[in-house]
């Protein structure tokens, strides 16, 4: 391996929900290890509602699947145990391992809560091989924190995930472009990273079923059936990847909230409340941090794992919950294709400090009759009555707690969630 050729892993817990929710039920005195029987995270035995958010190893064996209902996952396995799921404590976790983890280098590019890159050039001098530093890190993870990682290694960002997906759990693999055709180019196409199924579909019409096949494929061919996601896909197979592990902190980027759903999504009301959550908690993030944002993203995960997420950058800088939720509607109409959603976020970056000066957007005005001078003497005092409602707000939830005021639509929700918790037997 020459010596100054990037080295990339990619760090993934095992079945993350499951392995946190079984360290936590372990510490709590849990007198068995649900990592070790058939068992899931999500949904609900009695009322049988919900989605499988994580399987055991065990649980896999009888056909369960993530994503799939858990209706459907009891016939399978009718002995299934299910635990609910503790988003606020995978949170803590996950800032456990990133901690453990830059304690090794700081050239860390965190992608999801249980998932990250890093460049192992900052190392190199302390190992003799990449091999050897992943087996260490693997290792001081189940030993401080209680849970296995599988760590993938290559020559470039995507190969590296496709290693570490390779067998599970608590492995280490490897998958440089020069072993692409030994270890990838004979798994069926819908292995590889960002081919969702219908993709998939359309490129087994097309009579490929291999990563290989992919790889040789005509690209105009696969470009005029799959437009440009043809081209990354036909990269992707064959070891075509050119970004690198950004190592800048995610709060000089952008800021931002996702959430995973408790259970798909298809109307779009229900979509709109999750949105307006997300958009208040990063308006009011935005605003601690004194900054304000351009560009307003919103993405989407289907429940087939297929993402998409669509931006936008407006001239006015904003920290509004209101104005983001606005925006990522829009933004959603334009996006969304119907198919059932499993998560939602909602991102900004291009950021400013508040009070940066601003000049008014004549596209805020537009539609408006009357001289510029008009127009901003129109729209500025609603702008000045937002700002006092959300000082307002922040002050409140700064001295009580952030759950003690919030819109009327969203208490209207989880008036709701709180009823299928009654209805379920099961107490909040």
């Amino acid at each position: 391996m020459n010596e100054k050729e990037q080295i990339i892993f990619h760090i993934d817990v095992n079945s993350a929900y499951l392995s946190w929710t079984a360290v936590k039920m372990l510490e709590e005195g849990y007198g068995r290890d649900i990592r070790e029987i058939p068992c899931i995270v999500g949904g609900d035995r009695k009322s049988r509602h919900g989605i499988v958010l994580a399987k055991s190893i065990s649980a896999k064996k009888y056909g369960v699947a993530t994503g799939e209902p858990v209706v459907n996952a009891l016939r399978k396995c009718p002995h299934l145990e299910i635990v609910s799921p503790e988003h606020q404590y995978y949170g803590e976790m996950s800032r456990k391992l990133m901690k453990l983890l830059t304690g090794y280098t700081p050239d860390i590019e965190q992608v999801s809560i249980d998932e990250c890159y890093m460049d192992y050039s900052g190392i190199r001098s302390l190992f003799d091989a990449p091999e050897s530093a992943a087996a260490a890190i693997k290792n001081k993870v189940k030993e401080k924190l209680g849970f296995t990682v599988n760590i993938g290694i290559s020559d470039v960002k995507v190969l590296a995930k496709m290693a570490s997906d390779f067998e599970k759990p608590d492995k280490i693999h490897t998958l440089y472009r020069s072993e692409i055709q030994t270890k990838m180019w004979g798994l069926p196409v819908s292995e590889l990273f960002m081919a969702g199924k219908s993709s998939v579909d359309t490129l087994h019409k097309l009579g490929i079923f291999t990563i290989g096949q992919l790889a040789k494929s005509p690209l105009n061919v696969l470009e005029s059936h799959l437009k440009s996601h043809g081209r990354i896909l036909w990269q992707y197979a064959n070891g075509i990847d050119d970004s690198m592990v950004s190592t800048q902190k995610e709060e000089s980027k952008g800021v931002g909230n996702s959430t995973t759903l408790s259970k798909d999504l298809d109307d779009i009301e229900e979509i709109y409340k999750v949105l307006l959550g997300l958009s208040e908690k990063v308006g009011g993030r935005l605003r601690a941090g004194k900054q304000k944002a351009k560009t307003i993203a919103v993405e989407i995960k289907y429940n087939d794992f297929t993402k998409c997420s669509r931006q936008t950058t407006v001239e006015v800088a904003i920290d509004s919950g209101t104005e983001i939720y606005n925006i990522v509607k829009i933004l959603l109409t334009e996006l969304w294709n119907r198919t059932p959603v499993r998560l939602l976020g909602v991102r900004t970056a291009n950021l400013v400090e508040d009070g940066e000066p601003e000049q008014l957007s004549i596209l805020d005005l537009k539609d408006w009759p009357g001289t510029q001078d008009e127009k901003q003497n129109k729209i500025q005092p609603s702008r000045e009555k937002m700002k006092k409602l959300d000082e307002a707000l922040d002050a409140i939830k700064h001295k009580y707690g952030n759950d003690v005021v919030e819109r009327a639509s969203l208490m209207k929700r989880k008036t709701r969630t709180v009823m299928e918790y009654k209805e379920t037997g099961h107490e909040k």
